[in-house]
């Protein structure tokens, strides 16, 4: 254990000094970013109607009680214009002083509705009858029909939400494969692991202080990724315990590959190829009525699956703890591999005739 940390610790130094580090917590704030600022704002679920209202009238306490629609108070009529070009809302309206007494008395008073021309046409329909509905309430008018609304099927979430295993797999995979299989190969090209080989540290405890390095890293940014994305708020520890898979899963890849890679372009080359199998059940998150037994047959699906069903779908660990089982195994199953490649390394690389002093080992 003493050389595994000897080793951990050096590749935690020299760590931040790597872009790739930078790369994998930076990637998912940028995802994040983007995903909010176009998804979020085209998909909606409500129309957000911004209301400026000069006399306490009997339509703001109307539409401030509607389900439907987002209602939000301005306090003047330029802020309340500016926000609708800017399309904070999708319209604005603004009642002046005497509204509804002038309505009752039978005169047309001005109301000035304001539309963002990049609100949804469905939007700008809702928002334009039900000001007119909340006009007619006050004139004491009955509206001129009664509408049920029936939905079929379940309710579907925003896609926002459907790209977040699109995130995950980008932060556990950079942060867990990616730097552990660019450490060792790195190691191999510069010929510091011909050090590290004949030093008291054995092969398998270079190969387990790189699967640490990867899983510290991968759940660090796993953790980043759900905070930074409110997806805290299901079941804590079920999200910590697959986080922990996703994290032993991914480094165990990368430590596979980095062993076998003889450089940093093969390296790059495999994992964007082979990266589609460990990628591609993200595509049954965004489109969820394809099968799902195809999204099962890729390993990632053990961990991306319960981490959106405790972050977005309200799962309880017990709904989950099948898949999460058996994302476990699948880590387990890799281990022999794991060693195998690490004897294989030490075979390629001549396995070391003589070993250096164990002091030495701290400068490598």
């Amino acid at each position: 254990m003493r050389n595994i940390g000897r080793v951990l610790r050096k590749d935690l130094r020299l760590g931040p000094r790597s872009p790739f580090i930078l790369y994998a917590f930076v990637l998912p704030v940028i995802m994040t970013l983007l995903i909010r600022s176009v998804f979020g704002g085209l998909f909606d679920a409500k129309p957000r109607l911004a209301i400026v209202d000069l006399g306490a009238s009997q339509v703001t306490a109307d539409a401030m009680e509607l389900d439907g629609i987002e209602v939000s108070l301005l306090s003047d009529a330029d802020t309340l214009r500016n926000q609708v070009e800017s399309h904070d809302f999708d319209a604005g309206l603004v009642l002046p002083a005497g509204f509804d007494e002038a309505v009752r008395s039978g005169t047309r008073p001005e109301m000035a509705l304001y539309i963002s021309g990049e609100s949804l046409a469905s939007d700008r329909v809702v928002l334009a009858v039900t000001t007119i509905d909340l006009v007619r309430e006050v004139s004491g008018e009955p509206p001129p029909v009664e509408v049920e609304v029936i939905s079929f099927g379940e309710e579907s979430l925003e896609l926002s939400l459907r790209l977040l295993p699109l995130i995950m797999i980008y932060a556990v995979a950079i942060a867990g494969a990616m730097v552990p299989a660019l450490s060792l190969v790195e190691e191999k090209e510069q010929n510091t692991i011909d050090a590290l080989l004949v030093s008291p540290a054995s092969v398998h405890e270079l190969m387990a202080a790189k699967v640490l390095l990867g899983v510290i890293l991968a759940f660090s940014t796993g953790v980043m990724t759900l905070a930074i994305n409110d997806a805290f708020s299901g079941e804590l520890l079920g999200i910590v315990i697959t986080l922990l898979v996703a994290a032993v899963m991914m480094a165990e890849v990368g430590v596979i590959l980095g062993a076998w890679a003889a450089n940093t372009n093969t390296m790059f080359t495999v994992f964007k190829g082979g990266g589609i199998f460990l990628f591609y059940p993200v595509v049954f998150f965004i489109w969820p009525d394809l099968p799902s037994w195809i999204a099962r047959m890729g390993p990632t699906y053990y961990f991306l699956q319960p981490i959106f069903d405790l972050a977005v779908g309200g799962a309880g660990f017990g709904d989950v703890a099948g898949d999460i089982a058996i994302g476990a195994a699948i880590c387990l199953a890799l281990v022999p591999a794991v060693l195998f490649m690490g004897r294989w390394l030490e075979r390629s690389r001549g396995g070391g005739a003589a070993a250096v002093p164990e002091k030495e080992l701290e400068g490598v």
